[in-house]
């Protein structure tokens, strides 16, 4: 079930660094695409690679291919594709095919050199139509904006939702929203949710600005060339950022600016508050306390089960490879380029190995609000229990547990799987009160 994960996090599969080619002809690109797509999917995966370029066949063979194929086999049977669309990027020639399967749809990116050679393949959840965030409406007591995080080309683009009321004479508290893992956009958009809009919007309403932005694996992935990611590149430096440029927003109180980080953001937020220095206190929410890898791994083996109540012969071996994967990597391997869990860098897993979060939350003693759903399939109660151990008798920390929401803060019913992010929600109103009451208790201390 390795797929879903990877369906979660939007993760890179294979996709190598391009070099500059001359794009070929669209017709011939998309006959190599297709012949591809269609080795893969009958198992003929030394066919599919017969069109690999060397860097490809290096980074991608075979075995590896076939390991590709049991993670979307996991999605069901394909029923059907989309007629494929071309483009050329840096170069290549790049064809998208929309890959149809009984329990979610991807989008197989296939990137042809001048040569006629395969040079990068990449599987994705398939993406949702590009749509603007709905207006706020006219009477409401706040106001969105553009807003750019960053300078100069390596800016990020954003959302300010401020209250109306706020002014020299009145400044509001302030929040800036950081998100978990993969590419996601400012409003973390998963499927027909929109969790961090719900947020934003909500506690603005109450009377806290909030700062919600692209993230850089979304807006700018150009800026990870080569495989130059960590886990701070990814997260820990934009939200550092995003909290000094917050800070200077006119009517924004410069001394109660608070962080709330979903998921991995949660992870990080401790290391933001400690890199910036300037952060009032933290909202975490789904917060992993323990190591990413082991989450993965833990992850897998619970997704594997939750379609049909036990683990194919496909999903052992998949689960098996991962936890091979992930020994290597701690014990300091050398590792091929795509034979590491989720097709991420071996020095991006190994940043992550050097995140506590518990022990960095310890370290810089700000207020903390741990906010945790009782069906949430991503984060459990481990993390949860790890959050409370190392805090639970610590005035400035608390706690809440919501048993009928899901990882996003959304009402589902128990024992949901995957299908969950595709039903359409809203963040449980009560749980952005409370953050709101909290943050306002906060800033009269």
């Amino acid at each position: 079930m390795r797929y879903l994960q990877s369906m979660l996090l939007a993760l890179l599969l294979c996709l190598p660094g391009l070099p500059a080619f001359a794009a070929m002809d669209d017709a011939d690109a998309v006959a190599i695409a297709t012949r591809l797509l269609d080795h893969v999917e009958a198992g003929e995966y030394e066919a599919a690679t017969a069109e690999f370029s060397p860097q490809m066949k290096a980074a991608l063979g075979a075995d590896k291919l076939a390991a590709v194929q049991q993670q979307l086999a996991a999605a069901g049977r394909q029923t059907s594709r989309d007629a494929p669309k071309v483009s050329t990027q840096s170069g290549m020639t790049v064809v998208v095919v929309r890959i149809h399967r009984e329990q979610a749809s991807v989008d197989a990116t296939i990137a042809i050199d001048g040569d006629g050679k395969v040079a990068g393949l990449h599987y994705a959840p398939a993406a949702q139509p590009p749509t603007e965030a709905p207006a706020a409406a006219i009477d409401t007591t706040y106001s969105e904006r553009d807003f750019a995080v960053g300078d100069g080309e390596r800016a990020l683009p954003g959302t300010l939702a401020m209250p109306k009321a706020a002014g020299a004479d009145a400044a509001v508290p302030a929040v800036v929203l950081v998100h978990g893992s993969g590419p996601q956009d400012r409003d973390e958009t998963v499927g027909p949710n929109r969790p961090f809009l719900d947020i934003a919007r909500g506690l603005a309403a109450q009377g806290i600005a909030v700062l919600r932005y692209d993230k850089r694996s979304k807006a700018r992935p150009q800026d990870y060339a080569g495989g130059q990611v960590t886990v701070d590149s990814e997260t820990t430096e934009d939200a550092v950022v995003a909290v000094a440029a917050l800070r200077n927003v006119p009517g924004v109180d410069p001394a109660r600016v608070f962080v709330l980080g979903h998921s991995l953001g949660a992870m990080m937020a401790p290391r933001i508050a400690a890199q910036s220095g300037h952060v009032a206190g933290l909202v975490l929410l789904a917060a992993p306390a323990r190591p990413l890898l082991d989450i993965l791994v833990e992850q897998n083996i619970r997704l594997a089960v939750l379609d049909d109540a036990k683990t194919s012969d496909e999903e052992a071996a998949a689960i098996a490879r991962l936890k091979g994967q992930v020994a290597a990597i701690r014990a300091g391997d050398e590792i091929a380029p795509g034979d590491t869990p989720l097709g991420q860098p071996v020095a991006y897993w190994r940043s992550t190995e050097t995140v506590d979060p518990v022990a960095e939350a310890k370290a810089i003693a700000v207020p903390m609000l741990v906010l945790q759903g009782a069906q949430d399939i991503q984060v459990v109660d481990a993390d949860w229990q790890r959050w409370k151990g190392g805090f639970h008798d610590t005035p400035d920390v608390a706690f809440k547990l919501y048993p009928t929401l899901n990882h996003f803060g959304i009402a589902v019913e128990s024992e949901q799987g995957l299908a969950q992010y595709q039903q359409p929600g809203h963040v449980d109103p009560g749980l952005i009160a409370d953050v709101a009451r909290w943050i306002q208790a906060r800033s009269t201390d």
